[in-house]
């Protein structure tokens, strides 16, 4: 099984429940789940009844990253490493930030790489106070893709950042709401409840001034800097973004992981 991404409804029908399931690997992202990422959340922001998302891991885990058993189908070639982060990692994403419905993220047990990405294109983050956060995938033997860095360092900060991609740091729910990632933490028995209680009083709220404020903030992260500084030096370095494909340091990460030994950099 690939994974799956589930659309569901809460009660009423107001609150649209977003389901991320790969449950035999903490629901980590595969292919297949971020175009239906993609397509979930464009068909959310197309439907007029729908007051706010809530977006949770299947079971115990909010998102444990990507999906690592396929990556030496595709990464080790540059045409294909640039398509996966551009058009299936980037696709979903952007159908996410771009979603006028709020989005509450339930976030408990592993929160690494993809599934800090997408908890950064969500509006609202609660988590477990068990938690974790990370991006290790230095240890991996490659970087996270300009666009995906550049989401992550506007949302959680670029200092956070930075530790999370350069050290391989692992931080905690409290670290991260101490950082001001998070809007609150609760126990885990409660997490799921307070998730959808949040949910429900945005819900209750005007449907309209929720998605003109989103709007809004969406413009204001645009208008943040110039375009010729901001987003033209993003674009300048994707077009070599992905040339560390077939290299040895990058075979070597996957192969290691896949392997279940440290990696020999």
């Amino acid at each position: 099984m690939a994974g799956h991404v589930a659309l569901d409804s809460d009660g009423d029908g107001r609150i649209a429940v977003v389901t991320l399931s790969h449950r035999t690997k903490f629901n980590a992202m595969s292919r297949a789940m971020w175009r239906e990422l993609k397509d979930v959340f464009t068909r959310i922001q197309a439907a007029t009844h729908w007051r706010c998302v809530l977006l949770r891991g299947a079971g115990a885990h909010f998102c444990a990253g990507g999906d690592i058993a396929e990556y030496p189908d595709f990464r080790f070639d540059v045409a294909q490493l640039r398509a996966f982060h551009e058009d299936a990692v980037w696709g979903g994403l952007q159908s996410v930030l771009d979603c006028d419905v709020p989005i509450v993220a339930a976030i408990e047990g592993n929160c690494m790489g993809a599934g800090v990405e997408i908890a950064s294109a969500c509006d609202i983050r609660v988590a477990a106070d068990d938690a974790k956060f990370g991006a290790p995938i230095a240890k991996l033997g490659f970087p996270m893709a300009p666009r995906e860095a550049q989401l992550v360092a506007r949302v959680a900060g670029e200092a956070t950042a930075r530790e999370l991609l350069l050290e391989a740091a692992v931080l905690g729910a409290p670290e991260m709401k101490a950082r001001g990632f998070l809007h609150r933490v609760e126990s885990p028995e409660h997490l799921q409840a307070h998730a959808l209680e949040r949910a429900r009083r945005i819900a209750t709220l005007a449907p309209q001034a929720a998605r003109l404020n989103k709007q809004t903030f969406r413009a204001l992260n645009q208008a943040s800097a110039p375009v010729d500084t901001a987003q033209a030096a993003i674009d300048n370095i994707v077009k070599s973004a992905y040339d560390y494909a077939d290299s040895a340091e990058h075979r070597e990460g996957i192969e290691a992981f896949l392997s279940k030994r440290p990696a020999r950099f």
